[in-house]
């Protein structure tokens, strides 16, 4: 059974930065492609940021050159670090497989973009 646990998030103002982080026990996340994704009040959960295992990247246009999404291996963990933040990146961000079957979803960890 694969456990996922975000963390990182918190309150921060627009224009600043947060850096989440993602760890996993039971599998190694570099063995499969890990994506983060987020979820806004009323809204569905959406892809936001992909890693293969080789380790390219990609971004939903929404957040293409603010966020950077990287990975560990060491210590088997994803990282999701969020620059010039606006307040319409504020939602519960996740971590998980891009590929269907998904694990089981964390708890997520709530980022909220404020003034």
């Amino acid at each position: 059974q694969v456990q996922l646990m975000e963390s990182g998030g918190g309150l921060v103002q627009p224009g600043g930065s947060l850096r989440l982080s993602c760890a996993a026990s039971g599998s190694m996340l570099n063995s499969v492609p890990m994506g983060w994704y987020r979820q806004a009040p009323g809204k569905q959960r959406e892809l936001v940021a992909s890693i293969t295992t080789g380790g390219a990247t990609t971004y939903a246009g929404s957040v293409k050159g603010r966020f950077i999404i990287s990975r560990d291996n060491a210590k088997n963990t994803l990282y999701l670090q969020m620059n010039s933040l606006k307040p319409e990146d504020t939602a519960v961000y996740y971590c998980n497989k891009i590929f269907i079957p998904k694990w089981s979803w964390g708890q997520g960890t709530q980022v909220t973009v404020s003034s």
